[in-house]
C-alpha cells in the first residue's frame, strides 16, 4: 500500500523535470511516524539533508508540493519542510561528465549530488569595490548588487554601448555571488549569446540534446553576455525561454547583457522577451565629465602613476568615448613617458589623446557617411545600395556603429537613412562588434576605420 507521500512523490515526478525532481524533492523523507499508509495527520513532515537544503525546497518547491498534495490525498496533509537526516544513498543520482564551455567554467553540481573532483575557480577580473559610480551607471549597479542578495530580484538585464561597463558589473556579480554562496563550489555558467546558439545547434545535430538540457537548466548562476546575438533564432530562442523557466523554477541567479534595450530587440519571441526583463532593466549611458575624472585617477592608481593637474584635465576633456578608451590612452601614455624618460606632462598627454579623440568629436549622419565612403573606397551610392558584397556591408555596418554611437538617432531613423529596417541595423552593429571582438581581418580593417574616422573626421 502507498502512503501519503509516496503518492505526492509520484505526482511530482511526473510533473517537475527530471532534474529539480532528483536534486530537489527525491532527497526528502517523512519524519518518523510520518510514513506510515494509514496515515491521517494534519501536518506531513518531511526531512532535507540539511537546512539549506530545507530553505530552498520551502522557498521553491513548497506551492507545488501542497498542489500535489491536493491531488494525491482526499484530505490532503499540510506540509512542513525540516532539516533532517539525508536521503538514503539510492536516491542520489550521478550526473554525466560534460565538455567544458567557453568562456563559461564547470564548477561542481549542487549540495546533495556527489560531486566530481573540484574544478579550478574562476579568475574574476572585475568587483564591485573597482568600479566607479556616478549618474550614468548608478541605477544599474544598485541593481547589480540587488541581485546579489537573498532578498533581491533573480533576473538582472544590463544595457549599454561597449566599454561602458556592463561586463564589469556582469563579472562583479558573479564574483560577489561565488563568494557569498554557502556551498563549497556553486555552479555557474558563463558564456555569450553566440557560444549557447553554437552549443545548442552542435547538441541538436549530434543529437545529444539531453546532455546540453541538464547542463545550462541546474546552474545555481547563468550569465548570457549580448543575448542580442540571438535576434531571429527562433529555435535557440525557444530553448533559452525553456531554460529560464527551469532556471526559475530552480531560485537560480541570471544575468543578461546586451548592446541594446529590450524595447529594441524586435526579432525576439515575446515570451522570451518578457522572461528577460522580468527582473530589472539597468542602462549604462556615457560617463559625464567627473565620473571620467574619477575612473581615470582610479585607472592611474593601479599603474601607480600620479597624473599631474594638466595632463589630467587633458585627458579628461578629450575622452569623451568609453572606459576602455581611457584605459587605452592611459597606458599608452604611461609608456611613452617611460620611454621618454621623462614626467608626465599636458604636451605629452595632447599628443597622446590626439591618436585616440579629435578636438571635435561630434559627428553627424552626413559626415559619418562621407566618412566612411572615403574609408571604404565606396561613393554613397553604393553604401545605399543593396549590394551584398563583403566591403559594402561591412562598411554599412560600420556606420550603423558610428550613427549609433554619435547621434542621437533611433535606430528606426538610422534604418530608414539607409533604407533599411531597424532590425537590419541591429544586425549589422551586432555583426560589427562581434568581428571586432573576434579580432578578424575584417575586425581590424573595421576597428582601424572607426579609429581613423573618429579622429580626423573634420566637416
Amino acid at each position: 500500500m502507498q502512503t501519503v507521500w509516496s503518492k505526492i512523490r509520484e505526482k511530482l515526478e511526473k510533473t517537475l523535470p527530471a532534474g529539480e525532481f532528483k536534486v530537489w524533492i527525491a532527497p526528502l523523507v517523512p519524519a518518523e511516524g510520518n510514513s506510515l499508509p494509514e496515515f491521517d495527520g494534519k501536518e506531513l513532515v518531511l526531512l532535507a539533508p540539511g537546512e539549506y537544503a530545507a530553505g530552498c525546497v520551502r522557498s521553491r518547491f513548497l506551492g507545488v508540493l501542497n498542489e500535489a498534495a491536493a491531488q494525491a490525498c482526499a484530505m490532503p496533509p499540510h506540509l512542513t519542510i525540516s532539516a533532517g537526516a539525508a536521503a538514503p544513498a539510492a536516491k542520489r543520482v550521478e550526473p554525466k561528465p560534460l565538455p567544458p564551455a567557453a568562456p563559461a567554467q564547470q564548477l561542481a553540481l549542487p549540495l546533495q549530488v556527489p560531486a566530481a573532483p573540484a574544478a579550478p575557480a574562476f579568475l574574476w577580473r572585475h568587483s564591485f569595490e573597482d568600479f566607479v559610480v556616478g549618474p550614468s551607471n548608478d541605477l544599474a549597479f544598485a541593481a547589480s548588487q540587488s541581485v546579489c542578495r537573498d532578498s533581491g530580484f533573480d533576473i538582472l538585464f544590463l544595457s549599454s554601448g561597449p566599454g561602458l561597463g556592463k561586463t564589469h558589473l556582469m563579472q562583479a556579480v558573479g564574483k560577489t555571488l561565488g563568494a557569498a554562496c554557502n556551498r563549497a563550489q556553486p555552479r555557474v555558467e558563463y558564456l555569450n549569446a553566440e557560444t549557447f546558439a553554437s552549443q545548442f545547434y552542435l547538441a541538436l545535430k549530434s543529437r545529444d540534446l539531453d546532455r546540453f538540457k541538464a547542463r545550462y537548466r541546474s546552474c545555481d548562476l547563468l550569465l548570457l553576455e549580448d543575448v542580442h546575438f540571438l535576434q531571429e533564432k527562433e529555435k535557440t530562442q525557444a530553448e533559452l525561454l525553456a531554460t529560464l523557466e527551469a532556471l526559475r523554477a530552480r531560485g537560480s541567479k541570471i544575468v543578461f547583457t546586451s548592446s541594446f534595450l529590450p524595447r529594441d530587440l524586435r526579432a525576439m519571441d515575446e515570451c522570451l522577451l518578457s522572461r528577460l526583463t522580468a527582473g530589472v532593466v539597468g542602462c549604462i549611458e556615457c560617463p559625464d565629465e567627473d565620473t571620467r575624472r574619477r575612473i581615470l585617477r582610479r585607472k592611474a592608481s593601479v599603474h601607480q602613476v600620479l597624473l599631474p593637474d594638466e595632463a589630467e584635465d587633458v585627458l579628461v576633456r578629450h575622452l569623451c568615448a568609453d572606459v576602455r578608451q581611457i584605459e587605452s590612452c592611459l597606458r599608452s601614455l604611461i609608456l611613452k613617458a617611460r620611454l621618454c624618460n621623462g614626467l608626465i606632462t599636458a604636451r605629452m598627454a595632447l599628443e597622446v589623446v590626439r591618436q585616440f579623440a579629435n578636438d571635435n568629436p561630434a559627428l553627424d549622419l552626413d559626415e559619418i557617411i562621407r566618412q566612411v565612403c572615403r574609408g571604404f573606397g565606396l561613393s554613397r551610392e553604393q553604401l545605399l545600395s543593396v549590394v551584398k558584397k563583403q566591403d559594402y556591408v561591412a562598411a554599412r555596418n560600420t556606420a550603423f556603429y558610428l550613427a549609433r554611437k554619435h547621434t542621437d538617432m533611433s535606430l528606426e531613423a538610422i534604418g530608414k537613412s539607409f533604407n533599411r529596417r531597424h532590425s537590419t541595423v541591429i544586425k549589422g552593429i551586432t555583426n560589427f562588434e562581434r568581428e571586432i571582438s573576434r579580432q578578424t581581418v575584417l575586425g581590424r580593417r573595421m576597428a582601424g576605420a572607426v579609429a581613423l574616422i573618429e579622429r580626423n573626421s573634420v566637416a
